[in-house]
C-alpha cells in the first residue's frame, strides 16, 4: 500500500499489545469522528417514513465506507492539494443550509416536502457530505493502522455500525427535539468553515493556522448556517401567511 508507506513512518504492529494498542486507537479515532457524519445522516433521513429511514441511513453509511477506501490511496496527496478543502468545506456548508431547510420546513409545505425527497436523494446527500468530510478521518485511521491494512478495514468498517447506531438515534431525538435539527445545522456549518480556513491556499505547508482562528471561523461559519435558516424559514412563513 503505497499510501500507508509514506504516510505512516511507523511500523505495523508486530506484538499483541501494539495490534492491541493500535485497535484502540482505531476505536477511539472512530467515536470521536463519527458524530460529523452522523449529523449528516440524521438530517438527510429525517424526512423519510420511518421505515425507510434505516435503510437510508444503512446504505449511505455502506456506500460512503465503500469510498472511504478507496479514498485512503489519495488522501495525502488530496490534502496537499488547494482548494481541495475549499471545495469540500464549501460543499459541507452548503449541505448544512440545505438540510437545515428541509427539516424546518422553509419554502415548502410539510406534503410536497415529504414527496420531493425520496430514498435515494438522502443517500447522494449522505454520499457527498461524508466524502467530503472524511478525509481527515481517513488519515486518522490509517495513521493509527500503522501500515496493517487489515486494521484499516477494521477501522473503516466498524465505523459503519457506529454511525448507524449514532445517527438512528439522532434523526429519533430531532422528531421530538427539534432544536437538535438547528445544532445538528451549526455544526456542519462549523465543519465546513474549519475545512475552508485550513485549505492549503490560506496556509501553504509548512504554515498552520493557530486553533483559536480555525475554531473562531468555525463558530462564525456555524452561527452564519443558523441566520440563514432563520430568515429562510421567516420568508417561508411570511409566503404562506399571504395565500
Amino acid at each position: 500500500m503505497p499510501f500507508l508507506a509514506a504516510s505512516v513512518a511507523a511500523a505495523a504492529p508486530e506484538t499483541a499489545w501494539q495490534w492491541c494498542l493500535a485497535i484502540l486507537s482505531i476505536v477511539l479515532i472512530d467515536v470521536v469522528l463519527a458524530g460529523d457524519n452522523a449529523v449528516v445522516i440524521a438530517l438527510a433521513v429525517r424526512q423519510l417514513q420511518p421505515r425507510q429511514r434505516l435503510l437510508g441511513i444503512i446504505l449511505g453509511s455502506g456506500v460512503a465506507v465503500g469510498l472511504r477506501v478507496v479514498l485512503t490511496f489519495f488522501a495525502a496527496q488530496l490534502l496537499a492539494m488547494n482548494y481541495i478543502k475549499l471545495i469540500g468545506g464549501g460543499l459541507v456548508f452548503w449541505i448544512a443550509i440545505k438540510l437545515l431547510r428541509e427539516n424546518t420546513g422553509a419554502g415548502e409545505d410539510d406534503e410536497s416536502g415529504k414527496a420531493a425527497h425520496g430514498i435515494w436523494s438522502a443517500v447522494w446527500l449522505i454520499l457527498v457530505a461524508d466524502l467530503t468530510m472524511s478525509i481527515d478521518n481517513v488519515l486518522a485511521v490509517a495513521a493509527a493502522s500503522k501500515g496493517s491494512f487489515a486494521l484499516l478495514v477494521f477501522g473503516l468498517g466498524l465505523s459503519i455500525p457506529l454511525v448507524v447506531f449514532t445517527s438512528n438515534l439522532l434523526s429519533k431525538l430531532m422528531d421530538r427535539y427539534s432544536i437538535i435539527v438547528w445544532v445538528g445545522a451549526a455544526i456542519l456549518g462549523k465543519v465546513g468553515g474549519e475545512m475552508i480556513v485550513t485549505d492549503p491556499l490560506f496556509f501553504p505547508p509548512p504554515k498552520v493556522p493557530d486553533t483559536w482562528f480555525i475554531h473562531s471561523v468555525g463558530i462564525v461559519a456555524g452561527g452564519i448556517v443558523v441566520l440563514v435558516g432563520s430568515l429562510q424559514r421567516r420568508r417561508a412563513r411570511a409566503g404562506r401567511q399571504t395565500f
